[in-house]
């Protein structure tokens, strides 16, 4: 099964890297941000990502729609300040373009400003890079 990793954060807390890190360790795979195309198609995409007003980054539905016929299924993975998911976004967005969405997911609250110091933390991490290798085989 050939696997990628992209995420997108416009943080500079870094809180969705940590998260993408922590599963390309996992992996063994580089994650790359969303600048970045995918090479050759991807059965399977973690797709790491925050949520920003209550919805998505504009950057990961464009991706999305570059790279609509290099993915196979999207495994969506995100932080966010109230520990919201982003499925449904990424899930509406990628239904729009023909790409399947796996209903299994990871989500973790993050720190931001004063909210939630200290998140996501290690235990968070360790979870994300368990869940992404759990999916991976």
């Amino acid at each position: 099964m050939k696997i990628a990793v992209r995420y997108f954060t416009k943080s500079k807390k870094g809180n969705t890297k940590k998260l993408a890190n922590a599963v390309s360790a996992a992996l063994g795979i580089e994650a790359l941000d969303v600048s970045a195309d995918l090479t050759e198609k991807a059965d399977r995409l973690f797709l790491i990502n925050a949520m920003y007003a209550a919805n998505i980054d504009k950057e990961v539905s464009r991706f999305l729609e570059r790279n609509k016929d290099k993915i196979g299924e999207i495994v969506n993975m995100n932080t966010s300040a109230s520990g919201a998911s982003t499925l449904g976004s990424v899930k509406k967005t990628a239904d729009a373009l023909g790409i399947a969405v796996s209903e299994k997911e990871f989500h973790c609250a993050a720190s931001w400003i004063f909210i939630n110091k200290g998140l996501p933390s290690e235990d968070d991490l360790k979870r994300a890079g368990k869940f992404a290798a759990g999916l991976a085989e």
